[in-house]
């Protein structure tokens, strides 16, 4: 099988020599979930990669509402890393530390603002530490920069935009939460959230879409999505748990050249947390052929 990659994804190699170039920004954008047991602001100061600044999800976020982490406006996003010292214009690497579970989110949100030159560290930081490369403890500070945003409001999904997409079926639903939670065999982690999934929605778990944290080969990212009952001809809309782990979903698909998708932000925290949104348990519906 072909081990082509994909063309959003740098080797630590590739990082490694890039590393203090003037247009190069290094983004950690370490995120989990309570049970994973890991701070991510301690593993940052303890060691990140030298360069990189620490992208906190939860703090550059709406925070009109109660839902976690959700896309801050243009405005807000625009000042917030323009204060970190990023331009829509440099090269942008973001990892995390197990890789390939939060950093999809923060290079989808940068594309989705308009930044041409987004990518993910295969690997994440445990890979680079596992690999002996260099790590810093100190704060990097870049000079202020000026991020001229170009929002595209029709990559992100509202809850009224998502209720038409089931009650129509206009769009596959490609759901990246665990195969247990889809199915409400096993409990969600956040209280008072009903279990299952939307109606017509299919089960592609972000864990399958990498091993040990590096993204797997272009055919076997359109062997995972396709055996999941995607039709990568037709458009796509993904979600997950609280609109992180579906930017994966979004990532495999960019790969093979799938352009015509969106994410739906508010994801299960807002859908599964209502009692006016359809709710389905049990696997997915029998792929029809």
């Amino acid at each position: 099988m072909s081990d082509e990659k994909s063309r959003f994804v740098v080797s630590a190699d590739w990082l490694q020599g890039e590393l203090g170039k003037p247009d190069l920004r290094v983004l950690d954008a370490s995120f989990y979930l309570p049970a994973q047991k890991r701070d991510a602001d301690a593993e940052y100061a303890a060691g990140h990669i030298p360069g990189a600044i620490r992208f906190d999800q939860d703090k550059i976020a709406d925070h009109s509402t109660n839902l976690p982490h959700t896309i801050p406006s243009p405005d807000q996003f625009a000042a917030e890393v323009g204060k970190l010292g990023i331009s829509e214009n440099d090269r942008i690497v973001v990892y995390d530390g197990i890789g390939m579970f939060a950093s999809p989110r923060v290079w989808w949100l940068f594309r989705v603002m308009g930044a041409k030159n987004v990518f993910v560290l295969d690997g994440g930081l445990d890979g680079w530490k596992a690999e002996g490369r260099p790590l810093e403890t100190a704060t990097p500070a870049y000079p202020a920069a000026t991020f001229k945003t170009n929002y595209d409001e029709a990559r992100v999904v509202t809850l009224e935009r998502m209720r038409d997409i089931v009650s129509s079926g206009a769009l596959q639903i490609a759901d990246a939460r665990s195969a247990g939670r889809f199915a409400a065999t096993e409990p969600e982690p956040r209280a008072g959230m009903r279990s299952g999934h939307m109606p017509g929605a299919r089960s592609l778990p972000s864990g399958s879409f990498a091993t040990q944290g590096r993204f797997k080969s272009l055919p076997e990212l359109k062997q995972t999505i396709e055996d999941a009952g995607i039709d990568l001809s037709k458009p796509v809309v993904t979600s997950c748990g609280s609109g992180i782990t579906a930017a994966i979903i979004t990532l495999a698909l960019e790969s093979l050249g799938h352009s015509d998708n969106k994410l739906y932000d508010g994801s299960w925290s807002e859908w599964g947390s209502r009692d006016d949104t359809p709710v389905v348990t049990g696997p997915a519906d029998p792929i029809k052929v």
